[in-house]
């Protein structure tokens, strides 16, 4: 019998059910509405009282997932849930996380306080932006990572004379992990940001002529800088090229520059973030079973270690 349950929000019931159905439950009912001036009222439509609930909500914007989430939390607590897990796929706020010019806010300590305050009790999340935020909780964190279950798609294409590169200094580790378990070789390419969603290409290192790229990147925002990277690898010598993305943010006209790109020939992206589009360039790659593990270790306190390593 199982004595834990799964509750969602609005911003990604698509994951939430591919989670639970792997769990072999159903989803917990619950009521969200929005006020005609637009205020949030949410609702556990069952009883959770003394149970261990694990709520699935990425934080993307707008704002109202996040308070969504926040307020799923507080509506647990007072119904006496014995345990509140969030389960946030995506970390929104999360490249906010120090203060890099005068007279700014750290976001991303803030959306952890406000997190704590509300009452949950763990957090669970993939790939945050910087490793560094897990330090800004004061409750237990698991930072899972996307990069097992993507290898695995990645091996399937059987690519050959393969290069990995990332598209900043910031993705370095992340690549350099893919490429010793793919025997790939690694790449740099230098990105200058000026203004936010706003960078430059300055130069490439390490060799990819004649070879076939694997772009690591954590997000795609705008897209532009990954169309870049993607351009100067493809003037540089490189044959195909291939993206990995694990939070398809895609705001603005992202899609379109990707898709347009004749540099890109292929780009795979996790739903920790839903992607609605029809896309011949892009295909989703699903972590529900990641997280599904997750909340089952979790809930029969066993270790999660071996879901944070990339798998052989």
């Amino acid at each position: 019998m199982v004595d834990f349950k799964v509750a969602c929000g609005r911003s990604n019931p698509e994951l939430a059910k591919k989670v639970v159905s792997y769990l072999g439950i159903n989803l917990s009912k619950v009521l969200i509405e929005n006020f005609s001036d637009g205020e949030l009222w949410v609702k556990y439509e069952e009883n959770i009282r003394g149970v261990d609930l694990f709520v699935i909500q990425s934080t993307f914007a707008p704002c109202e997932n996040l308070f969504e989430l926040l307020m799923l939390i507080d509506a647990a607590k007072r119904a006496s849930g014995k345990r509140v897990t969030a389960v946030i796929p995506y970390f929104g706020y999360a490249r906010q996380d120090r203060k890099d010019q005068p007279r700014v806010s750290i976001t991303a300590k803030l959306v952890a306080n406000l997190l704590v305050r509300s009452g949950a009790d763990r957090i669970i999340t993939i790939d945050l932006h910087s490793s560094q935020i897990q330090g800004f909780f004061d409750i237990p964190l698991d930072h899972l990572y996307a990069s097992p279950v993507i290898l695995k798609t990645i091996q399937r294409l059987n690519l050959q004379n393969l290069a990995v590169a990332a598209p900043d200094v910031g993705g370095i580790k992340t690549a350099r992990a893919y490429a010793k378990n793919i025997n790939a070789d690694l790449v740099l390419v230098d990105k200058r940001r000026y203004a936010h969603n706003q960078a430059e290409i300055v130069h490439i290192i390490g060799e990819v002529k004649d070879k076939t790229v694997l772009i690591v990147d954590d997000m795609i925002d705008t897209g532009g800088t990954f169309v870049q990277c993607a351009e100067a690898l493809k003037e540089a010598g490189a044959l195909d090229i291939y993206g990995v993305c694990v939070h398809p943010v895609f705001s603005g006209q992202a899609i379109e520059k990707i898709e347009n790109s004749a540099a890109i020939k292929k780009l795979f992206i996790t739903d920790t973030i839903p992607f609605r589009a029809k896309s011949e360039k892009i295909s989703v790659i699903s972590i529900a079973e990641l997280l599904a593990e997750a909340i089952i270790r979790t809930h029969d306190n066993r270790s999660i270690n071996s879901l944070f390593e990339i798998e052989r």
